[in-house]
């Protein structure tokens, strides 16, 4: 069993956030749902798939920043993605870096404010 079962990212404007995944990452969200009180979208997610779900979520206990937990994004081309993120005001926070000659990160803001981080193969 994998320990992290789900990732719940801050926003304050999840129709904001939402457009930049969607920009950055080429993914499509459903309709926003509301649970306790806060407004969350929700990564695609497929059982048996390698990864943990995913949410975007609005809400008063839903703080964005840049130096709470950081969450890796497994993008198909780093490069690609950073660009895509620039284009929408993202700023690097980390370089795109080689950790072994074949995997290579880069840490972003997003949207909201929050520190995200990139992964590729």
């Amino acid at each position: 069993m994998n320990l992290i079962a789900h990732v719940e990212i801050p926003t304050r404007d999840i129709e904001r956030a939402m457009r930049f995944y969607s920009e950055v990452f080429g993914v499509s969200f459903g309709e926003t749902v509301e649970i306790h009180g806060s407004r969350m979208a929700f990564f695609p997610f497929k059982e048996g798939n390698d990864g943990a779900s995913g949410a975007l979520a609005q809400g008063e206990v839903y703080v964005p920043t840049l130096d709470g937990a950081v969450v890796y994004f497994s993008v198909a081309n780093i490069d690609d993605a950073i660009s895509k993120a620039i284009a929408l005001g993202s700023d690097i926070l980390f370089p795109k870096t080689s950790v072994d000659g074949h995997l290579f990160v880069a840490e972003i803001a997003d949207s909201e404010g929050n520190r995200i981080a990139l992964m590729t193969t």
